[in-house]
């Protein structure tokens, strides 16, 4: 028997209009375009501290296109090789391998398409260099990531997340055709913010990651230890954050706004910590969201500084 929401989407399909949007969308949610997003965030501040100032134009455009579609092709990729676990989670319920809105081999094709395209454009667009930085994002995230690390290791997400520090290094690429200490120190940055930023999510889905048997710190070890860990890895960010003022030569808006910033997303941490060693959950997502705050602050002031004429 045909469910009301199955029907209902028969129906959708079988109406172009509503059928193309979505399947439109569909494809559009196989790239995961929220942690798209967030990868192209630190993109154009890379890019505006190499060229100490605003790059030109059609070069941001492209790095972005180029960026994004790479990106796209990592999530897709992610979400075909992990279909049949995101059938057991609810967070992934709705993902479109799940719902049947997209065959699996016309994920695998998309994914292997746009990956192509975004090396390509890459590489025309901008220079080898982004190109094979680009490559490099995409292979980490897929095999290492995905295929290696996500089921086997606690400290899938420590490596796995260099993947999500790539954006930076393509942006700098970019715009010099080579790589410099600033762009490593970024580097440096998103990599330990990233167990920092992921942790207390699998803290929240602890659960969900259980079901699917991905051994997610959150469920292998107690709510302390990860909230320890939340801290270590905060810190560092911070502190870390901070040896771009001498590397990159950056100024006062920078420098109050990662004091600043990096304050609360270690007050957070703590926070965190604390309701954990009382045995109580605390709030996961309130981390979670205050890293993105964190990161995205970080990032703006990136942007600003090199701008300013003091």
């Amino acid at each position: 028997m045909t469910s009301p929401t199955e029907t209902a989407r028969i129906a959708e399909s079988k109406t172009p209009g509503i059928g193309a949007r979505r399947t439109i969308a569909a494809y559009v949610a196989l790239t995961k375009p929220r942690v798209m997003e967030l990868l192209l965030v630190v993109t154009v501040p890379a890019m505006i501290l190499a060229e100490r100032g605003l790059p030109n134009l059609w070069l941001v455009l492209a790095t972005l296109i180029g960026g994004a579609a790479s990106a796209g092709s990592a999530g897709a990729f992610n979400c075909y090789i992990d279909r049949e676990a995101d059938r057991l989670m609810k967070r992934t319920e709705n993902r479109p391998l799940v719902t049947g809105e997209i065959s699996d081999r016309n994920a695998l094709i998309f994914a292997w398409v746009l990956g192509a395209v975004s090396i390509a454009w890459l590489w025309i667009t901008t220079n080898w260099l982004a190109a094979l930085l680009g490559f490099a994002a995409i292979f980490t995230y897929v095999v290492v990531y995905t295929i290696w690390l996500k089921g086997r290791s606690e400290q899938n997400i420590i490596w796995g997340g260099i993947a999500g520090c790539f954006p930076v290094l393509i942006g700098w690429a970019a715009v010099t055709g080579g790589l410099d200490w600033p762009a490593w120190v970024f580097f440096l940055v998103i990599f330990l913010w990233t167990p920092a930023h992921y942790w207390p999510l699998s803290m929240r889905y602890r659960e969900d990651y259980a079901a699917a048997g991905v051994p997610m710190l959150g469920v292998v070890r107690g709510r302390t230890t990860v909230g320890l860990q939340v801290i270590l890895y905060a810190w560092a960010t911070v502190v870390s954050s901070l040896l771009l003022i001498p590397v990159a030569g950056m100024g006062w808006v920078y420098i109050v706004a990662a004091v600043v910033s990096g304050a609360y997303f270690i007050v957070e941490a703590h926070r965190l910590y604390s309701h954990a060693i009382r045995g109580r959950e605390g709030s996961p997502m309130r981390v979670f969201h205050g890293s993105i705050t964190y990161l995205s602050v970080l990032s703006l002031a990136i942007a600003i500084d090199p701008l300013l004429p003091f």
